[in-house]
């Protein structure tokens, strides 16, 4: 399907083309056409399948196409990052290039002058706006903005700012938009508290669920069977044999990110952090720092394994296991893109056994277990856990290892891993 086919205004059918979109996605063909129409949508779709443009171009055909309000804010979209803010705000800005749409990015971390323009472009009235949740609910207080003849409201990666914590904040700012309004969801996964969401705030909605797209042919896709004292050892053995050149290591909690990069700062690695505890402007330098080759390694949670753009990444190397499948494939997808190879690792220790073999079942296939290295001694045994099983007991697959060592690696800092927000 072309966008000729769904798409009738000419100007921005040509800003379209002008940006290298030549036929839909897949996302874009089930969801425009009933977007257009007025339905709410509920929509399952990792990122990279060009959900950005399924939301933003209806919306951009219906008001240039429909009589809306000039000096009101006609359609919030609500994202859960400053970063995926800014990406969805530079579509937006190339699909609108040859169009009167006007549009204000709403999200922390800048300076007095700039939360003054994000004011001025609520209290006077914008096409779109594009929000983290906490900075609109900060300029709503304030009680300057009028969200009451919003037509549009769309919220991105919706599973991502549950995640983070942010459903109170969305449910109050729902509370300020009318009830009709055209609402689209779009989110990776489906867990309950998305599906309540979804059941709260969609009417007669048209789903779209796209099968879990698997990772590049191109990543590399290895495994270690460890135990948890083992991982800081063998992650640092892993950079003494290969000298990180770019690589991201994602941690499962804030703590044990802000750990491993002390430990590896204090081996003289180029590292950095990335958490929710760091301020915007701290966040964006390492990202400038990581792309200018000053920084090699970026220790992580899952904040990062979305709406980071960032070419010639080589290694993924998951510390602890994702606690969703398709986090796993949204993580080492950060590698071989643009057709370059890569390669995604993963430790996996005892407790961590059931998510992994949720992954390895998402994947259609076992992902190769490298035996450990020298030294190491032996890890324990992996295990397919059956459904019903509450214990460690089940199809046990036994994989090559190093022969057992009389020294046994001393037990880092790093603790097992806890659960916290990014």
């Amino acid at each position: 399907m072309t966008f000729e086919d769904i798409l009738t205004n000419d100007d921005l059918l040509d800003a379209v083309y002008d940006m290298h979109f030549d036929k839909c996605t897949p996302i874009q063909a089930q969801a425009i056409p009933p977007a257009i129409d007025g339905r709410d949508i509920m929509a399952i779709a990792q990122t990279g399948t060009g959900k950005t443009a399924a939301y933003l171009l209806p919306v951009i055909e219906r008001l240039i196409n429909e009589n809306f309000p000039q000096d009101r804010v006609n359609c919030v979209v609500m994202a859960p990052t400053r970063e995926l803010a800014q990406q969805i705000d530079r579509q937006l800005q190339g699909f609108s290039y040859y169009l009167p749409i006007t549009s204000m990015p709403i999200y922390g971390g800048t300076d007095g002058m700039t939360y003054e323009q994000q004011r001025k472009g609520l209290k006077n009235g914008a096409d779109i706006i594009i929000a983290t949740p906490g900075r609109l609910l900060s300029h709503i207080n304030m009680g300057y903005v009028d969200l009451s003849e919003v037509s549009f409201f769309i919220l991105d990666e919706a599973d991502r700012m549950l995640d983070m914590g942010f459903l109170d904040d969305i449910i109050k700012i729902i509370s300020k938009l009318p009830k009709n309004r055209q609402t689209m969801m779009f989110s990776a996964t489906m867990p309950d508290n998305i599906k309540n969401l979804a059941d709260n705030i969609l009417i007669n909605p048209v789903e779209i669920k796209l099968a879990v797209s698997k990772p590049a042919d191109k990543i590399k896709q290895e495994g270690y069977v460890c135990y948890e004292h083992q991982k800081l050892p063998l992650l640092e053995n892993i950079f003494k044999e290969n000298p990180p050149r770019k690589a991201l290591v994602f941690a499962g909690s804030k703590q044990k990110v802000k750990e491993l990069y002390k430990a590896l700062r204090k081996e003289k690695y180029k590292v950095a952090e990335m958490h929710s505890d760091l301020e915007q402007v701290k966040r964006d330098n390492v990202i400038l720092d990581f792309k200018a080759g000053k920084i090699n390694v970026i220790i992580a949670t899952d904040i990062l394994s979305r709406g980071i753009d960032v070419d010639n990444i080589e290694t993924v190397i998951n510390f602890d296991v994702p606690r969703d499948a398709e986090e796993y494939v949204h993580r080492i997808g950060r590698t071989a893109r643009a057709d370059k190879e890569g390669t995604g690792i993963t430790f996996i220790s005892e407790k961590e056994f059931r998510s992994f073999n949720r992954i390895e079942s998402l994947l259609g296939k076992e992902v190769e277990k490298k035996p450990l290295p020298n030294g190491f001694g032996r890890g324990p045994e992996y295990v397919i856990i059956k459904k019903n099983q509450k214990g460690k007991k089940g199809n046990r697959r036994n994989f090559h290892r190093s022969p057992k060592s009389s020294k046994k690696p001393q037990k880092p800092s790093v603790g097992d891993r806890s659960i916290d927000k990014n």
